[in-house]
């Protein structure tokens, strides 16, 4: 049995995963998407460096590389033709899809019923800029995204007599979400680790500012699995149909917890430093357990 790593660098994730993979006797092998191609000279039609005779058995996709649009497309297209072909993907193409896009994201989490803070996106200033003059002419906040940002980038917090940033910035898109104000001394959030719709893993992070992510300086304590957060952070999983997710929550001043992002490509570094389960191996083992093994029983 054989995977595909799909990364476009293997990096200390892609070396967790393919040690897990390793431990149960699996060939793990990395490529990058955009090494990938659509042949229909061949049976499959799909290209993949390393597995020119066999497709691989599954797919865990680590890393899409950045590119142009029609780059991603072409990539993202990939990942539905493999699993077309009847490939498990681990998360697949839709998933990912669902959770890169925060617009939809929102709208699902709002859709299911899970507590998440109001949103809205637009890609006309002046609509935008009334929702702002709304929000803070009533007492709060915003922060405005950029709709396919990661890592706490590009983000900037919105008050009264602050001026909205010119759309161009932004890809021409305001995604502007209601800031979440806990009132507490220092910033902090959770971050839950979700695998096959269970939480696995938590911890409680601690920015240098009002953003928490750790690729900007935020500190990772280790965190007990909150009955209510892991409630949350499976309920958005599940609304998002992900194998494995990283879940963003907050609680505002009154105690309410709130779902603030879902991330379909989540590293989990930080979390590992300070939690004693092997997130890797969890992964690995719902792969090969649930996902490849439910396709195997179906072709038996």
């Amino acid at each position: 049995m054989r995977i595909a790593i799909f990364t476009d660098a293997a990096g200390w994730h892609g070396r967790e995963l393919k040690r897990a993979a390793k431990a149960r006797g699996i060939e793990a092998n990395y490529v990058s998407l955009s090494d990938c191609y659509f042949d229909l000279s061949q049976r499959h039609g799909v290209f993949i460096p390393g597995f020119e005779s066999q497709l691989p058995d599954a797919a865990f996709v680590r890393a899409i590389p950045a590119g142009s649009f029609e780059q991603v497309t072409l990539r993202l297209s990939l990942l539905h033709a493999l699993r077309k072909l009847g490939m498990v993907i681990y998360n697949d193409a839709r998933a990912i899809e669902k959770s890169v896009d925060k617009a939809m994201t929102s709208f699902l989490l709002h859709r299911a019923g899970i507590a998440t803070p109001l949103t809205w996106v637009t890609e006309q200033s002046a609509i935008a800029r009334r929702i702002m003059l709304k929000a803070t002419a009533s007492g709060h906040e915003l922060v405005m995204k950029p709709l396919f940002g990661a890592q706490g980038e590009g983000l900037v917090r919105l008050s009264a007599g602050i001026a909205l940033p010119e759309l161009e910035s932004y890809q021409g898109v305001a995604y502007l979400q209601r800031f979440v104000d806990a009132k507490q001394k220092g910033w902090h959030d959770w971050r839950v680790f979700v695998v096959a719709g269970q939480a696995v893993a938590a911890m409680q992070r601690h920015g240098k500012s009002w953003i928490n992510n750790v690729a900007q300086g935020a500190r990772c304590e280790p965190a007990t699995l909150d009955p209510e957060l892991a409630s949350l952070a499976e309920q958005a999983s599940q609304a998002l149909e992900m194998d494995y997710a990283g879940v963003d929550l907050m609680r505002d001043y009154e105690g309410n917890a709130l779902v603030i992002e879902v991330n379909g490509i989540p590293a989990w570094k930080g979390l590992q430093s300070v939690s004693d389960v092997s997130i890797a191996r969890c992964l690995i083992n719902d792969l090969l357990d649930r996902r490849l093994a439910c396709v195997q029983r179906a072709k038996g």
